[in-house]
């Protein structure tokens, strides 16, 4: 039999070629290594640029998480001397606590009551400075007042304008004819008043932030889609909700996230606004947290605390990142 050379074929332009991540023989190829170890080298070519904020959040984070932890499953004496180990206890003394269920409770309050009415006065006020009008320059550097003053600051010109003998708020209040005597309200001086002042002290505090957040989504809202909307009769109120939020979407998913971890974890002003009432009635995580700290000097049962805000903050965090997904692009 002769033996002919056999014509290599010429591939055709519609031939999709070697299927990627396949070898000769059909079976796996080493495409997938070698896009791993791309991904790999990329990773240490930028390990020099991100490596001293790996470790300034190794070091500002991680270190005192893993110290925490550990605390929480130690028995510290009040003088601060560890007496070995106390496994779950100082979690069961946490959550079998009297007040743990109603302080939790008080504390979705104090989140949700926040993060809500911020968002919202926020979307109007952004709405406000978004127009052009005399004076927005200034109305503009206003509103960034409350954000650049200190907190405790702030906290404290309110806690003392509402003074039932001196404060100026008690006697506006009395002037605009809301309430009789100031001498008769007692603002900080009761448990819901107090928390009822110190949401509306963190709503305050909280606006600056989340109306420029918003401010600058609503500077990327394409103005031809907003004109295209006029043009076809939509209405003001139609056009805001069916064209202006959707383009808000990732933006006011950052302003939420930011915001509900700030107000969880904020202090100082509950602890101003609540700290001379006696009991419990007016505390949540944070303020218990630091009484464990302060009054009880109990640092073991303060950390399993801590403990358990973090897990919660990574649980929230984790289940609004999955269902709002604040990065999903949103068609025009």
């Amino acid at each position: 039999m002769t033996n002919q050379t056999e014509t290599p074929r010429r591939p055709h332009p519609a031939d999709p070629g070697p299927a990627v991540g396949l070898s000769s023989d059909g079976g796996a190829g080493g495409a997938i290594p070698s896009a791993r170890s791309a991904a790999l080298g990329e990773i240490l070519r930028a390990l020099p640029w991100i490596g001293p904020a790996l470790l300034l959040v190794i070091g500002v984070v991680g270190f005192p998480a893993v110290v925490m932890f550990y605390n929480s499953t130690r028995d510290i004496s009040q003088s601060g001397v560890d007496r070995g180990s106390a496994g779950l206890q100082n979690y069961i003394d946490v959550v079998t606590f009297p007040e743990f269920w109603p302080i939790m409770g008080r504390t979705v309050v104090w989140v949700v009551s926040v993060v809500v009415l911020t968002v919202v006065l926020s979307l109007l006020l952004a709405q406000l400075l978004n127009k052009a009008f005399p004076g927005r320059r200034l109305v503009r550097m206003a509103v960034i007042v409350p954000w650049a003053a200190s907190v405790v600051m702030t906290t404290l010109v309110i806690y003392y304008g509402l003074e039932p003998y001196f404060g100026i708020i008690n006697k506006l209040l009395v002037d605009v004819g809301l309430v009789d005597t100031p001498e008769g309200y007692g603002w900080t001086r009761n448990p819901e008043t107090a928390f009822a002042w110190a949401i509306a002290v963190a709503v305050f505090v909280s606006l600056p932030f989340t109306t420029y957040t918003i401010l600058a989504g609503l500077q990327t809202v394409p103005a031809d889609v907003l004109e295209a909307a006029r043009i076809d009769g939509a209405g003001r109120w139609r056009t805001y909700v069916s064209i202006v939020l959707p383009q808000l979407r990732s933006t006011l998913s950052v302003a939420v996230l930011i915001n509900i971890i700030n107000v969880f974890n904020s202090l100082p002003i509950l602890r101003v606004m609540t700290d001379s009432l006696p009991g419990y009635d007016a505390d949540t995580v944070m303020t218990m947290i630091f009484k464990y700290m302060q009054n009880q000097q109990r640092i073991d049962t303060a950390s399993a605390l801590s403990v358990i805000a973090f897990a919660i903050v990574i649980v929230v965090v984790a289940v609004f990142v999955r269902v709002v997904r604040p990065l999903k692009e949103v068609d025009a």
